[in-house]
Parts: structure tokens; C-alpha cells; sequence
């Protein structure tokens, strides 16, 4: 006799047993591998091996009276091997070999074996299992090859929605028992021992029988007692089980609970037909729903995006200067702001665009439904025509801004030094005019006008001297008018009144030279060397202030040669001080020798020199001021030079990393387009190989964050050019999302092979075989002008791989078409030319179902009833074929 532990292998499909199910359909030993279905331990509980008894028994005999008898005890009715042989001949519809009707033990045996070797020919091997032990009466040996029978023929071949066996019969419970509260159908023991799931797999498809609203959870053996003695009396489902058996188990027998249900689901195999219809209507509506979801998002995310390009346009076309440069480096600042912050996240939310429009495309060609054409205005074109007028708007507008800035720079430098000189100006013509029209020579004695004439002649060497002050001061103003400053106003105004005045002066000073000329007979000598100082301290005099002047002027320079330029004359400037010292010493020499006459001749020199107000403090005071304004000038220099140095190293440090990172971003750009056109291996290593080189490339993301960070170093320092590098910090910005969106298109491109592929159970070999023809088939013939009219209908002489990959599948695959939905349609209208709203909703999931009700136009046919519903008009619609 064969223990418990080595039987209970007989009873299992293990992955060595190598059967597979009749037909093909799917491997039993599959199923059993995946399902311990006897566990050792529980097995040797009583109450399930009575329940095995019971369930096994009312089975058997639910087949056996259709030939007429039934059995009574399960271990002892079949040791013959004859009701055995019999039972298999009713459940499979074949004929057995003759059965030896001797009554000796060798007799059952060869019956028995008849059995199983007709068992094992339906790809069932039965391992550790003989017919001495069925003959002997070994009852858990017997249960054992009763329930593989069960498994085999009333089990394996149920199939729902790809899940078959145990799985297909468990989504089935789910499906059909979802719409009833207080129903969970998790598992084929607990899941059923309130009774509730029995009843509502009847009221599901006889609602009549069932008053479901009735039955109490907290009642099973009312609930139990109801469905098993209905199932027996209307649906000849014979009572497998006692109730009490159930609700006393702490769990109840899982292959008792199975082979009950089972007969159900045969009971009610006429309704799958119905199921099946229902399955198909599910898929392809589930893939219209997911379809218009993406379409609404596209929609959505298009408009988003035109509507942000729409406002971005117009500011940066908006090149209206600002007055100050202050305001020029706001929008400045807001411009940098726009590159760093808002325009990336639109650039990758543009890239996403296009990608999702891809899939959406190529799922509509997979589900063999029409192409997705955006809503006017949302085209990917039209998001490219905005996006390229935002470019343009873009293009020179950061170039326009520093231009813009350094306009205004100038600006107010030349105005400042408008300023200046006007200052000094009207400094020295303050009195001027009062001095001109004074009449004091008309009462003066006659060495005093003598006097007044060298006086004279003094200014007018000083007013000559000045014309190039007043030339200099006209002429800043010109440029400022002409560079469009925005004060003009005041300057114009302010220049003209010096002007004015500078006439006046001439004029006043040609009438006062007429009139001390009258007098001129009468003046006596007067002394020569107050004149000759006069004369010389005058223009040394405003030499020294020219000189104050210049090494006070301010300077703006934005190279090393322009500051070195600067230098250079300043030091040439200082050449000439020893020259300058020299005509100083004698100035003041003249005015000693003055001095000296007028002591040694006892001449009393009424106050100071009569021919000039230039006194030796003045000369002295000023020539100490030039001294001290030498180095400050020297120090103003070497700090602009410093400067610019430090500009210049700031040229260099960002010309290094640009001709570096251009030069990789060109190469990877390149490398990219080799990555494309070669494709080796399965399409999964192209996108891990595709993934990897992106993540390489975003890796490489410092070293341009690294060239940002350079180039607002060179933007702050107001650096307009660089001669190190060809290079731009535009060239690469745009470069590098050129080459972030390529890989991005190359991996979208790889991710819908894959798609198509898997949804046309396309294999490797054939996806190769594909490329390999789209890569090499020939021209010239009948069936390459067939194919070209399919993947290219505008005649464009291009073929893009994808389409090629759709046509080649459309070719060798099936897929769902319009005829076959309104057929699905009619199985479950039950023939009708209509469906109502009530069947839809009887045979389809809720959301699916109210979908449909929504969609589909009044039946308009003459056997139209109430509510009658057009399904055809609807199926078509969905492949494109009319509108809905």
C-alpha cells in the first residue's frame, strides 16, 4: 500500500509530469506547478475529506445518470474499473476500449488501467499512482484521481479574459458577482461560506429565482440551504454539499468549493457566448476611452504652451529704451531670469508634447482607429511656428539690451562731462560781462588806462584761450542730442546760453578794445615786466587748469589697449612737468625782478600786478594742485588696468570651457545620429543603451551650469566681446537643447517600436527582418510600388521606419475591426438589429457601459423598439468609418 505523502504526488501536475492540457490550450502542469492544490497537512483534516466525499460523489453522479446510474460510495463503486470507464466516456464524449466484465482482481486492474491510460492520453501524466490502489480502495488515492479527472474536464479548458484554469474561473466569480454588496470573491474557501457569492451567481443570470435583496449576511445556512436547493430544482445542478458542513469549517475545502462552482459556470456556459461578446466590446472601448484622455490631454498641454508663447512674444519685441540705465539692467536681469527659469521647464514641456502626440499616433494606428488631428491652432506645426517666432523674437534682444546699456553709459558720461566743463566755464565768465561794460577808463589817469590796455590784451589772450572750451562744450552737446539723451532739453537749453553769452563776451570785447584804443596816445610805458608776466602767467594759468582738468576727467575703457592707451599719454603728460616746473620758476622770477626794479628805484607799487588777477600764490597753489592730481590720476589708471586684466582673464576662463563643451555637445549630437541609423540588438538593450547615453549627457549638465555661471561673471563685468572663442553662450544653450530633445525623439522612437511590437506580437526576429528590408528591399517592381503607395500616400520619396513597422505589421498580424464589434454587439443584443440601454448596462462594467448609452444615436430602423439603440452606427465610428 502507497503512504499518504507519496499518493498525494499522484494527484499533482508537477513540472516534471510534462502533460499539457487536450488541445494545447494551455499546460496542466503548468497550473498545477504554480498551485499546491493538496496541501499534505490539511488534508488530514476530516471534515474536508468529508466534504471531498460528498462534493466528489453528487459530481460523479451528475454525469453517470445521464447513462443511467449513479455511484454510492466514491472508494468502493469504482475499484471494479467499469462505472470508472463509464464515467469518462460521458464527461469526454469518446469511446473507451471494451471493459473485461471478469470479476477477479486481475480483471479491475486491466479496467482500471484502461481508465488512467485514457486519462493520461488527454496530456495527463499521473505519477505514483496505480490502479492496484483504486482496486484496493484507497479512498484519498481515489478522491486524488477523481479530482484530476475534474481538473482535466470540468476545469482546465475554462477560460476568461487570457487567465485560464483556476485563475479564469476565479475572474469569472469576480466579474460576474462585482455589482453585489456584501460579495468579496477572493479565494474558493472562505470567500464562500456565507453563502451570498452562491446566490449571487444565480441571481446574475436568473434573477428570478433569487430574491437577493432579502438574504442576511449574518444568516449562512439560511443562505446556503436557498442557493444549493434552487441550483438543484432550476438549474439541475445537483446539491454537492451540506450547508452545515460549510459554516462548521474553519475553512472550507477549496477543491469541494471549486468543482461546486465549476458546475455553475458549465450550467451557465450558455452565457459566456454573451460574455465573450461583452470581453471585446470592453477592450476596444477601454482603448477609445484611454485614447481620448490623451487627445484632451494634448489639447490642454497645447494650449497652455501657445497661450505662454502668445504672451512672451510681445515683451521681448518690445525694444523701447528705457531712460536710465538702471531700468535698462532691470529688463536686463528679467531677460536672464526668462533664460534661466522660464524658458527651460517650456523647452523640456514642448519636447513632452511632441513625444505624447507620437504615442498617441501610434496607439491610434495600433487599435486600427483614425489619426488624432488636433483642434484648430493646436497643431505640433503650429506649436513649432510659435516656438520659432518666439526664437526670433528672442534672437539679438540680450545683444540689444547691453547695446542699449552701454548707449546710455555714454550717455551719461558725455552728459557729465557736459556738466563739468559747462561748470568751469561759467565759472570763469561770472563777472565777465560787468567787467567789459565797465566805463573806468573814462575816469582813470592816464598810466591806469595804459594799464587797462594790457589788461585787456591779458583777457583777450584768455578768451582766446578758452574758444576750445566752448568748441568742446558744443560739441558734447551735439553728440548727446544725437544719441538721444534723454535730458536734451536741459543741455540744449544750458549750451545755448553759453553761447549766447560767448558772443556777448566777443562782442562786449571787441567794443571795450575800440575804446581803450581812443585813448592809447595818452598811456605812458608802463612796466614791462608786469606786462611780460601778465602775459606769461596767463597762459601757464590755464595751462595748469587744462591740466587740472584733464587729470580730473573721467574715462570709461573696456580693453587692455584702450587703458594702456591712457597711460601712455598720461605718462608722456608727466614728461613734460620738469618743462612746465621750469616756465614756472621763470614766471615767478619776472615777478621778483619786478619786485627788485621797483625797491631799488623807490617805486611804490600800488597793490598787485594791474595786468593780471594770476598772482605767484595762484600760480604755486595750482601747480601744488597738479602735483597732488598726478598720482591720483596714476592710482585711477592702475586700477582700470587691474581691471581689465581682470576682464580679459574672465574672456579666457570662459573661451576655455566653450571650446570644450561646444565642440562635445557637436560630437554627441553626431554620435546620436550614428546610435539611430545603426539599432543592434533587441529594441529593449536600444533604449537601455539609449537611457544610459542620455543619463551620460545629463551627467554632463555641470559643466554647462559651470559655463553659466562664467558667463554671468562676463555679463556683470559688462564685457561686450571676446576674441578667445567663436563660441557664444547662445550657440551653446541652444545646441544643448537640440541635443536633449534629439535623444529624447530617439528613445519616443525606440518606446513605439516597442509598443507597436508588443501590441502586434510582432518577435524579435521579424522586428530585425523588418529593419533589414527597410533598410535593403529593392526598386522597380509591382509590390515595392504597392508598398510605397501604403507608407508614403503624399508621394514625398520618404519612408520613415515607423511606418514601414506599421505597414509590415498590418500585413502579418490581425487586429480588431469594425465588423467585428457590431458582430460582438449583436451576440449580446441577443440577433437584434439594436441593443437597449438596459442590456449595456446588464453586460458591460458601469463606466463602459454609460459610455456607450452616451455615445450611441436612437435606433431608426422599422423593428426599432422603445430605447432602441444604433450599436452599428457606433461601431463604425470608432474605426473613423462615420460620425457618431
Amino acid at each position: 500500500m502507497v503512504d499518504y505523502h507519496a499518493a498525494n504526488q499522484a494527484y499533482q501536475y508537477g513540472p516534471s509530469s510534462g502533460g499539457n492540457g487536450a488541445g494545447g490550450g494551455g499546460s496542466m502542469g503548468d497550473y498545477m506547478a504554480q498551485e499546491d492544490d493538496w496541501d499534505r497537512d490539511l488534508l488530514l483534516d476530516p471534515a474536508w475529506e468529508k466534504q471531498q466525499r460528498k462534493t466528489f460523489t453528487a459530481w460523479c453522479n451528475s454525469h453517470l445518470r445521464k447513462a443511467g446510474t449513479q455511484i454510492e460510495n466514491i472508494d468502493e463503486d469504482f475499484r471494479d474499473g467499469l462505472k470508472l470507464m463509464l464515467l469518462l466516456e460521458v464527461i469526454s464524449g469518446e469511446r473507451l476500449p471494451k471493459p473485461e466484465r471478469g470479476k477477479m482482481r486481475v480483471h479491475k486492474i486491466n479496467n482500471v488501467n484502461k481508465a488512467l491510460d485514457f486519462i493520461a492520453s488527454k496530456g495527463v501524466k499521473l505519477v505514483s499512482i496505480g490502479a492496484e490502489e483504486i482496486v484496493d480502495g484507497n479512498a484519498k488515492m481515489t478522491l486524488g484521481m477523481i479530482w484530476t479527472i475534474i481538473l482535466r474536464f470540468a476545469i482546465q479548458d475554462i477560460s476568461v479574459e487570457e487567465t485560464s484554469a483556476k485563475e479564469g474561473l476565479l475572474l469569472w466569480c469576480q466579474r460576474k458577482t462585482a455589482p453585489y454588496k456584501n460579495v468579496n470573491v477572493q479565494n474558493f474557501h472562505i470567500s464562500w461560506k456565507d453563502g451570498l457569492a452562491f446566490n449571487a451567481l444565480i441571481h446574475r443570470h436568473r434573477p428570478e429565482l433569487i430574491e437577493y435583496d432579502k438574504l442576511r449576511k449574518d444568516d449562512p445556512v439560511t443562505n446556503l440551504n436557498n442557493a444549493f436547493e434552487v441550483a438543484e430544482k432550476y438549474l439541475d445542478i445537483p446539491k454537492m454539499l451540506d450547508a452545515e458542513d460549510i459554516v462548521n469549517t474553519a475553512r472550507p475545502d477549496e477543491k469541494a468549493i471549486m468543482t461546486y462552482v465549476s458546475s455553475f459556470y458549465h450550467a451557465f456556459s450558455g452565457a459566456q457566448k454573451a460574455e465573450t461578446a461583452a470581453n471585446r466590446i470592453c477592450k476596444v472601448l477601454a482603448v477609445n476611452q484611454e485614447n481620448e484622455h490623451l487627445m484632451e490631454d494634448y489639447e490642454r498641454l497645447a494650449s497652455d504652451l501657445l497661450e505662454w508663447i502668445r504672451r512672451t512674444i510681445p515683451w521681448l519685441e518690445d525694444r523701447v529704451p528705457q531712460k536710465t540705465i538702471q531700468e535698462m539692467q532691470q529688463k536686463l536681469e528679467d531677460f536672464r531670469d526668462y533664460r534661466r527659469v522660464h524658458k527651460p521647464p517650456k523647452v523640456q514641456e514642448k519636447c513632452q508634447l511632441e513625444i505624447n502626440f507620437n504615442t498617441l499616433q501610434t496607439k491610434l494606428r495600433l487599435s486600427n482607429r483614425p489619426a488624432f488631428m488636433p483642434s484648430e491652432g493646436r497643431m505640433v506645426s503650429d506649436i513649432n511656428n510659435g516656438w520659432q517666432h518666439l526664437e526670433q523674437a528672442e534672437k539679438g534682444y540680450e545683444e540689444w539690451l547691453l547695446n542699449e546699456i552701454r548707449r546710455l553709459e555714454r550717455l551719461d558720461h558725455l552728459a557729465e562731462k557736459f556738466r563739468q566743463k559747462a561748470s568751469i566755464h561759467e565759472a570763469w565768465t561770472d563777472g565777465k560781462e560787468a567787467m567789459l561794460k565797465h566805463r573806468d577808463y573814462e575816469t582813470a589817469t592816464l598810466s591806469d588806462i595804459k594799464a587797462l590796455i594790457r589788461k585787456h590784451e591779458a583777457f583777450e589772450s584768455d578768451l582766446a584761450a578758452h574758444q576750445d572750451r566752448v568748441e568742446q562744450i558744443a560739441a558734447i552737446a551735439q553728440e548727446l542730442n544725437e544719441l538721444d539723451y534723454y535730458d536734451s532739453h536741459n543741455v540744449n537749453t544750458r549750451c545755448q546760453k553759453i553761447c549766447d553769452q560767448w558772443d556777448a563776451l566777443g562782442s562786449l570785447t571787441h567794443s571795450r578794445r575800440e575804446a581803450l584804443e581812443k585813448t592809447e596816445k595818452q598811456l605812458e610805458t608802463i612796466d614791462q615786466l608786469h606786462l611780460e608776466y601778465a602775459k606769461r602767467a596767463a597762459p601757464f594759468n590755464n595751462w595748469m587748469e587744462s591740466a587740472m582738468e584733464d587729470l580730473q576727467d573721467m574715462f570709461i575703457v573696456h580693453t587692455i589697449e584702450e587703458i594702456e592707451g591712457l597711460i601712455s599719454a598720461h605718462d608722456q603728460f608727466k614728461s613734460t612737468l620738469p618743462d612746465a616746473d621750469r616756465e614756472r620758476e621763470a614766471i615767478l622770477a619776472i615777478h621778483k625782478e619786478a619786485q627788485r626794479i621797483a625797491e631799488s628805484n623807490h617805486i611804490k607799487l600800488s597793490g598787485s600786478n594791474p595786468y593780471t588777477t594770476v598772482t605767484p600764490q595762484i600760480i604755486n597753489s595750482k601747480w601744488e594742485k597738479v602735483q597732488q592730481l598726478v598720482p591720483k590720476r596714476d592710482h585711477a589708471l592702475l586700477e582700470e588696468q587691474s581691471k581689465q586684466q581682470s576682464n580679459e582673464h574672465l574672456r579666457r576662463q570662459f573661451a576655455s570651457q566653450a571650446n570644450v563643451v561646444g565642440p562635445w555637445i557637436q560630437t554627441k549630437m553626431e554620435e546620436i545620429g550614428r546610435i539611430s541609423i545603426e539599432m543592434n540588438g533587441t529594441l529593449e538593450d536600444q533604449l537601455s543603451h539609449l537611457k544610459q547615453y542620455e543619463c551620460s549627457i545629463v551627467d554632463y549638465k555641470p559643466n554647462l551650469d559651470l559655463l553659466e555661471q562664467q558667463h554671468q561673471l562676463i555679463q556683470e563685468a559688462l564685457i561686450f566681446d571676446n576674441k578667445h572663442t567663436n563660441y557664444t553662450m547662445e550657440h551653446i544653450r541652444v545646441g544643448w537643447e537640440q541635443l536633449l530633445t534629439t535623444i529624447a525623439r530617439t528613445i519616443n522612437e525606440v518606446e513605439n517600436q516597442i509598443l507597436t511590437r508588443d501590441a502586434k506580437g510582432i518577435s524579435q526576429e521579424q522586428m530585425q527582418e523588418f529593419r533589414a528590408s527597410f533598410n535593403h528591399f529593392d526598386k522597380g517592381d509591382a509590390e515595392f510600388n504597392r508598398i510605397m503607395s501604403v507608407v508614403d500616400p503624399n508621394h514625398s520619396g520618404l519612408v520613415t521606419f515607423q511606418a514601414f513597422i506599421d505597414f509590415m505589421s498590418r500585413e502579418t498580424t490581425d487586429t480588431d475591426t469594425a465588423d467585428q464589434v457590431i458582430a460582438s454587439f449583436k451576440v449580446l443584443a441577443g440577433d437584434k438589429n439594436f441593443i437597449t440601454a438596459e442590456e449595456l448596462r446588464r453586460e458591460l462594467p458601469p463606466d463602459q457601459a454609460e459610455y456607450c448609452i452616451a455615445r450611441m444615436a436612437p435606433y431608426q430602423g422599422p423593428d426599432a423598439a422603445p430605447g432602441a439603440l444604433d450599436y452599428k452606427s457606433f461601431s463604425t465610428a470608432l474605426y473613423g468609418e462615420s460620425d457618431l
